[in-house]
């Protein structure tokens, strides 16, 4: 509790800053669309996906998203990927944890994974993020997601939002992704959760160098 309120302090505090700097035209950077996000990453093709309704979009407050399914051999993934151009004025990322119980699945596990994940030839990238598991009715799901903007992985969402507020100041730009992939699972087998764990995470190593190219560092 203690540490939540240092860093509810600390939000309130930098909001102050980011608010008298707000009136300024933010800094526009650079980026490819996702309309050219790679139908094929590695071994894994996309598969189609419906798009998101229109009263989905308004509410999460989207510029630009990917919505698809991705599948290698017998393993299957679910990529969803939210690009928010500017975080001013209300439009903010939603975090999982807040949309996914209003969508009937209930969180049973949350624990940060720190992850080597291949860059394509360049160094491997450390990075932390949420592995968390749902479930609704029978059905379960691995998910591990993260919020990325400028280079940066974050999994936790109070930190996000200060470096949201510090890179308003810093950059003049709020821009930011949050990034999520999920793997499904059954209670049968040796270690079920585990496995769809591992798939998750290859995934993440597939799909790594291609974030570089969709989201300004």
């Amino acid at each position: 509790m203690t540490r939540r309120l240092l860093v509810l302090s600390a939000c309130l505090a930098l909001t102050a800053g980011y608010l008298a700097r707000a009136g300024r035209a933010e800094s526009q950077t650079a980026r490819l669309s996702f309309a050219a996000f790679p139908i094929q990453l590695g071994e894994w093709t996309a598969q189609p996906a419906p798009g998101l309704d229109k009263a989905v979009t308004d509410a999460l407050g989207v510029d630009e998203y990917v919505n698809r399914y991705y599948t290698a051999g017998d393993r299957a993934v679910h990529l969803y990927i939210g690009y928010y151009g500017s975080q001013r004025q209300g439009r903010t990322i939603h975090s999982p944890m807040n949309c996914l119980p209003g969508s009937g699945w209930t969180p049973l596990e949350n624990a940060p994974l720190a992850l080597v994940a291949d860059t394509a030839g360049a160094p491997a990238r450390r990075m932390v993020v949420n592995d968390t598991v749902i479930q609704k009715g029978l059905e379960k799901q691995v998910v591990l997601y993260w919020y990325q903007s400028h280079g940066r992985v974050e999994p936790n969402e109070y930190w996000n939002r200060i470096y949201l507020v510090l890179d308003s100041i810093r950059l003049n730009r709020t821009d930011g992704a949050l990034v999520r992939v999920i793997a499904p699972f059954q209670d049968r087998g040796d270690d079920p959760r585990s496995a769809a764990e591992r798939t998750a995470i290859d995934f993440v190593n597939a799909i790594v160098p291609a974030l570089d190219r969709h989201l300004p560092m």
